[in-house]
């Protein structure tokens, strides 16, 4: 990001050729490799299904071992009201949450807090409402904690939100072929100045 800022504005400012050049072709390079992407990702979604899946479960292994995938796994859970990749029973691939005899965690046989559904009576946030849930009966699991799985709940948001998705989509392209025409008109500007001065 920094070095491509850096070509554009340096080579706009100066009228350098070579560098708006290269600005240009970035541009062009990235904005072909994001249409390839969707494109691949709309072909193989069975693919990338499983690919986030096993995402989804590395990070649900390294919950406790970084605070920055904590908090990303928590926000994802809120948002979406879901738990674990396909259900609350993939927190016993953590070893804190697993509910194997070998575990002597405080929240064995529990789940995160993200997954508890929100008590609109407490406005204070309970951050041990997940302890022992899956003790219980599966049946009385939906009172206290989501039961979805959190990549059926993003699969279900990605077609009621595909306005928004592709309106983003839409503007982020518009914004790159924007930068490339603007590039494209200084340097043939920036040449059509120096071929004169030839003449």
């Amino acid at each position: 990001m920094f070095t491509l800022g850096f070509a554009g504005c340096v080579g706009a400012l100066r009228e350098n050729i070579c560098l708006l050049k290269f600005f240009c072709g970035t541009i062009v390079l990235i904005f072909f490799l994001e249409l390839a992407v969707a494109v691949l990702a709309f072909l193989f979604q069975d693919w990338v299904r499983d690919r986030f899946r096993e995402f989804f479960e590395s990070n649900i292994r390294s919950y406790r071992d970084d605070i920055d995938l904590q908090n990303l796994i928590d926000s994802l859970q809120k948002a979406n009201q879901c738990c674990g990749a396909y259900s609350p029973e993939d927190w016993d691939l953590n070893v804190y949450f697993n509910c194997s005899g070998a575990s002597y965690s405080r929240e064995k046989c529990g789940v995160p807090f993200s997954c508890c559904v929100p008590d609109p009576a407490q406005k204070v946030l309970n951050t041990q409402c997940g302890y022992d849930v899956r003790t219980q009966l599966k049946s009385k699991w939906d009172e206290f904690i989501f039961t979805k799985g959190c990549i059926p709940a993003l699969e279900g948001w990605l077609p009621r939100n595909i306005y928004i998705v592709a309106g983003v989509f839409i503007a982020i392209s518009l914004l790159q072929i924007f930068g490339i025409f603007l590039a494209k008109t200084l340097i043939s500007d920036i040449e059509a100045v120096k071929a004169g001065h030839h003449f």
